[in-house]
């Protein structure tokens, strides 16, 4: 669980990392982008100002695409929410860098959430297959009800999110990409542990007792 969680943000971490790194280097990374990736870029060359989050966009294409080929090269199941995410920052990530414009990156963490907040729903709400409590182990024996609201909460979660960094992304910070890359990396990680938090309050909160401790306990 530990190695998919590293995986998981390594895409997250890098993107910030190249931006971060990049806009203290503007020049020198449109001037990069421009000679290797000019092809890939409408009128052929990268301006300066937006060179930092095109950079950043292509390392976590590259990031992701590794991702799945690790998780391969190990033998390792590749969710299909990985696949999808794959298939998404790949699309938006080529039409970034062609047309020069950072609006169709800042538009993924909003599809792949709206995308988790329907598997969610579809999978704990609808079919009931209880995919989180086989994510955990199945280490808590919790009521089916209580798993239904869980999934119910998740999916809201997703939907919330996918929102919220249309808002940060378009309203709140619209001139300010840097706000933007920020918030995307430590803001939404942030909320989402919170989040996680909670849910695992929740769930022990109302946890069975295994059938042997109720019984010692009804003797006692």
């Amino acid at each position: 669980m530990s190695m998919k969680f590293l995986l998981d943000l390594l895409p997250v971490i890098l993107f910030f990392v190249s931006y971060k790194w990049s806009e203290g280097h503007k020049d020198a990374t449109a001037e990069w982008l421009t000679q290797y990736l000019g092809f890939a870029v409408a009128n052929g060359v990268v301006m300066a100002k937006q060179a930092p989050v095109l950079l950043a966009t292509v390392v976590v294409v590259v990031a992701t695409v590794l991702q799945v080929l690790i998780l391969k090269i190990l033998r390792k199941p590749v969710d299909r929410i990985l696949w999808a995410s794959l298939a998404i920052v790949v699309i938006l990530g080529a039409l970034t860098l062609w047309f020069n414009n950072e609006a169709f990156i800042m538009w993924k963490p909003t599809v792949v959430y709206w995308m988790m907040g329907v598997g969610f729903l579809v999978t704990e709400v609808i079919l009931k297959k209880r995919m989180l409590r086989q994510m955990m182990g199945g280490q808590l024996d919790v009521p089916d009800a209580i798993w239904t609201r869980v999934g119910w909460a998740w999916a809201v979660f997703f939907v919330a999110m996918g929102f919220l960094n249309l808002y940060v992304a378009f309203v709140l910070y619209a001139n300010d990409t840097d706000a933007w890359v920020t918030f995307k990396t430590w803001g939404t990680l942030a909320l989402t542990l919170v989040f996680i938090v909670a849910q695992g309050v929740y769930l022990s909160r109302h946890a069975l007792e295994p059938a042997g401790d109720a019984a010692s306990g009804s003797r006692s």
